[in-house]
Parts: structure tokens; C-alpha cells; sequence
């Protein structure tokens, strides 16, 4: 595919007002797609290496062991979200969240909300102890087994 082609099909999206567009012929793949008032292009015509050879310098550094340093977060259980959704600290807007750091909790108490397929799931921590700190955003997109709270018991 040529320039021109791809000028064309650019055009007939603005044209059209298409925000993608994949041509596909045997192992060439062509995609468009715009973002805004720009137009991304991204085209594919073979598979890439699987990796690129790095002088020996680069080998030995990455080698070479770190030293062993405490983790800032030893000893802390972790609760982890158990589904993928959208994060709530509160029932709503308007109320305080469910946890902050320095609260006490148990097992059987609400740490937030998690918002999948518009039903609304109210997490429990499982754990006991004090929140050392939350480490996700309220509104924010989680994935199943992310770390939401960290815990010290």
C-alpha cells in the first residue's frame, strides 16, 4: 500500500466521519484510526523478532544481582480486588469513603465498592487490621487480583 492509498482511505474517513478502518490482504494488515481531530495510522507487514541482540555491556548490567533492600510494604496483607469494574471508595458522592488510611478494619468490613456490568458489589476486606494506604483512585478502572488496599495486621 502506497501513500496515496492511505491519503485516499484518510480521506474518505474524515468524509464519512469513520473513526476506523483494517484492510487486511494475506500478511499485510492496514489500520486507521482517528482520535479527536487527528488520524492515527499504524500498519503491520510482517511479524516482528522476537527480540533484538544487546551488546555484552547491557548483558552483564542486566546480570549483575540488585542489592537486597527491605520492601517498604514487608509484613503488609494486601486486598485485592476479585472482579474487574470501576472503583468506588463511597456509596455515593456525597458520602464519606468507606475506609481511610489509619482506619481500623476486619474481615467483614465494606472497603469499597466495585462496579461491574452496572450492578454495584461492596467489597469486604477479608483481613484484619489497620489501612497503611489505598492504592487506587476513586472512578478509576480496576482488573481482577489488583491491589486496592495494603494492610498492616
Amino acid at each position: 500500500m502506497d501513500i496515496d492509498e492511505i491519503k485516499t482511505l484518510t480521506q474518505l474517513m474524515v468524509d464519512n466521519d469513520l473513526a476506523e478502518i483494517i484492510i487486511r490482504d494475506g500478511e499485510k494488515r492496514v489500520m486507521l484510526r482517528r482520535r479527536g481531530s487527528g488520524v492515527e495510522h499504524m500498519i503491520h507487514a510482517a511479524p516482528l523478532p522476537a527480540a533484538m541482540p544487546q551488546p555484552p555491556a547491557v548483558q552483564a548490567a542486566a546480570a549483575a544481582p540488585a542489592p537486597a533492600a527491605p520492601a517498604p510494604d514487608a509484613g503488609l496483607l494486601k486486598v485485592t480486588s476479585p472482579m474487574v469494574g470501576t472503583y468506588y471508595s463511597s456509596s455515593n458522592p456525597e458520602s464519606p469513603p468507606f475506609v481511610r488510611i489509619g482506619d481500623r478494619i476486619n474481615p467483614e468490613s465494606v472497603v469499597c465498592i466495585i462496579e461491574a456490568m452496572k450492578v454495584f458489589n461492596e467489597i469486604k476486606a477479608e483481613v484484619s487490621g489497620v489501612v497503611e494506604s489505598i492504592e487506587i483512585q476513586n472512578g478509576s478502572p480496576v482488573e481482577f487480583g489488583q491491589i486496592l488496599l495494603r494492610v498492616r495486621p
